[in-house]
């Protein structure tokens, strides 16, 4: 066990009257024995409830058997396979009983210009700690934030000793433009969007409905990845090239270790939540599917509404963050 935080030991989860919000799994084999995920490694046994959680993330070097995964789809919870750290999303299944409260709350902020403009402005206010930025229009933000991000590279580029001659990239492919440092950047950044993705499919978000960015199936990744790019990728592309790193590896290898150093994903869960004002809002994962009522928004389904009315219950999502990872390999993984 290494490089974990949380708010109680794993093998003491199923004290937990909250979700955990994500488990990440490295190096380890998930299996089920009855209502819980079993992740096993050459140095221990850890035993998850499977309906205390939110996402699980399987990283490199795991297996899972068909009983866990069909035991998390049955406790609705989102399953992502991803690179190491969190560094490229693969792919990622939802169990059909997963509650669409948070997408259903992202719908609703993202589609009210009032409430889509609080968020954005939110997350621009992120970037400039301390400061008003709350009567600004967006093309102000953008402004201001284009300088912050100039002055940034010029910072960056007088530390190292890289010349700077300005962005350049081709979506899709890290290495396809630019000079070397470019060519990092965009590596560093793709990986950057890996762990974002997988972060917001996990908590049942959608990756497309952004607050900034819009039109992209990623729109929502890429404006949550630009929260972190000036602490993350940017410097570690300064300072990969001045090292003379310029391979696409180097830069997924070099961000995996400082997601892992400054816990990262913990950081983008609760960003996301916050972001989505998730503490305001009934998460629901109730097995049974709801209707919507204009009175009091949504009620229980497979009722009998002929005879009676019943009570809605939401439980909310619990904000604890997970890693369960396995002795180091003899032979590492190529990822």
């Amino acid at each position: 066990m290494a490089d974990i935080w949380w708010k109680a030991h794993p093998h003491d989860l199923h004290r937990l009257q909250d979700r955990i919000s994500t488990v990440y799994v490295e190096r380890s084999h998930v299996d089920r024995d009855e209502n819980a995920v079993v992740v096993i490694n050459k140095k221990e046994t850890v035993r998850i409830p499977a309906a205390l959680v939110a996402a699980m993330l399987l990283g490199p070097g795991t297996r899972i058997t068909h009983a866990a995964v069909a035991l998390l789809a049955d406790s609705g919870t989102t399953v992502c396979w991803i690179g190491q750290q969190g560094v490229r999303m693969y792919a990622a299944g939802m169990g059909s009983s997963r509650g669409a409260g948070l997408l259903t709350q992202q719908a609703y902020l993202v589609t009210r210009p009032k409430e889509r403009i609080k968020v954005a402005r939110t997350m621009y206010g992120m970037r400039f700690p301390g400061e008003d930025v709350s009567e600004l229009t967006m093309q102000q933000l953008r402004g201001r934030e284009g300088t912050r991000i100039r002055r940034i590279y010029r910072d960056h580029a007088a530390r190292t000793g890289v010349e700077w001659n300005g962005r350049k990239y081709v979506a899709g492919d890290a290495h396809a433009a630019g000079d070397d440092l470019n060519r990092v950047l965009s590596a560093a950044n793709a990986a950057l969007y890996g762990i974002c993705h997988a972060v917001i499919t996990g908590l049942g978000a959608s990756p497309g409905l952004g607050f900034v960015h819009t039109g992209s199936a990623l729109s929502f990744v890429l404006d949550i990845a630009d929260l972190y790019k000036a602490e993350y990728s940017i410097p570690l592309a300064f300072d990969l090239t001045a090292d003379g790193l310029t391979d696409e590896r180097d830069a997924r290898l070099g961000l995996r270790d400082l997601i892992a150093e400054r816990r990262l994903l913990a950081q983008i869960v609760d960003d996301v939540r916050s972001l989505l004002k998730v503490d305001d809002l009934a998460v629901s994962d109730t097995e049974l599917p709801q209707l919507w009522d204009e009175r009091v928004g949504v009620v229980d389904g497979g009722t009998d509404w002929a005879s009676r009315e019943a009570d809605l219950v939401q439980p909310a999502f619990g904000d604890q963050h997970v890693t369960v990872i396995g002795p180091e390999l003899d032979t590492p993984i190529e990822w």
